[in-house]
């Protein structure tokens, strides 16, 4: 090996831990980044922009007796899900475990943390997806942001998947999501200015929310103490860089009282495909923080 073959060696050596340590530092600043915007979604959520009178009085606590007016299976529901004057939900922080399949029966597992705010309604989840055989974690972040809706997702936070964002039909579909999920901050499913019932049977009930524009229309089905068991709906889903209403369900079991209210601690939620059933997230609620209104 001649000098000059050897120095070339040497310079290529040092070059490719030059590119290897940059690589690793754009990773680094990329990753920084996620979390940057991920925290500015979380601030956005918690300081809304003001709606209606600042200054007029506000409900604090749950009245069952206005409730008169609502469907007999939602009435029963809360009664079962809330104690009488129990403080309303404001804002909430909940992890998750689970799993999570992008493609039917292919299950991966998944940690998220899901901030919400009740008035207005909104929310931020954050998600890391052990995707194999990928050696790092899928990171995701859907939001509802003063009606916008928005999804994204990037390997390791740092190689971009795509998303979407702004359109109405991500909005709705954020919105219906929102909805679906109100079981685990059940003062929000009181009806009210934004919030409509309506009774389909003795044991369901049709729950319309709108908010700036968005409508999400779900069915909560009730089980025999008046539990939500089952939530179903027409629901916007990624396709092909589109958006395709479609079928959806989830199952909600294992309530536990927290705080004073009962929340499912367990769940499933599934496409409903004409070639059957999708199921692409089940998990278990491990730890929550509320804060109240009257606190």
């Amino acid at each position: 090996m001649t000098s000059e073959t050897t120095r070339w060696g040497t310079r290529l050596a040092t070059a490719a831990v030059a590119a290897g340590a940059a690589a690793a530092a754009a990773a680094v600043v990329a990753s920084r980044r996620w979390d940057a915007r991920n925290a500015r979604a979380v601030r956005s959520l918690h300081d809304p922009a003001p709606a209606g009178d600042p200054h007029a009085p506000r409900q604090q606590r749950h009245d069952p007796e206005l409730l008169a007016a609502a469907p007999v299976p939602v009435q029963r529901y809360l009664a079962f899900a809330l104690a009488a004057e129990q403080p309303l939900v404001r804002r909430a922080r909940f992890e998750h475990v689970g799993e999570f399949a992008a493609q039917p029966g292919r299950w991966n597992r998944f940690t998220s943390v899901q901030h919400v705010t009740t008035e207005p309604p909104g929310f931020v989840w954050m998600a890391a997806i052990a995707m194999k055989p990928l050696p790092v974690d899928i990171r995701v972040r859907d939001s509802y942001l003063h009606g916008v809706g928005s999804t994204h997702a990037a390997a390791g936070g740092v190689l971009p998947l795509g998303g979407q964002e702004g359109t109405p039909e991500v909005a709705t579909s954020a919105l219906w999501r929102y909805l679906a999920e109100a079981v685990w901050y059940p003062t929000a499913l009181r009806p009210g200015e934004r919030l409509e019932w309506m009774a389909v049977d003795d044991r369901t009930a049709r729950a319309t929310l709108s908010d700036r524009g968005a409508t999400a229309v779900a069915d909560f089905h009730f089980g025999a103490n008046g539990e939500v068991v089952r939530v179903t709906g027409m629901r916007y889903r990624a396709v092909s860089g589109g958006q395709l209403l479609t079928a959806t369900e989830g199952r909600l079991t294992d309530y536990a009282r927290i705080d004073g209210m009962m929340v499912p601690t367990t769940g499933e939620l599934a496409w409903l495909l004409p070639e059957g059933p999708h199921a692409y997230w089940r998990g278990r609620l491990v730890r929550t923080r509320y804060q109240f209104d009257d606190r």
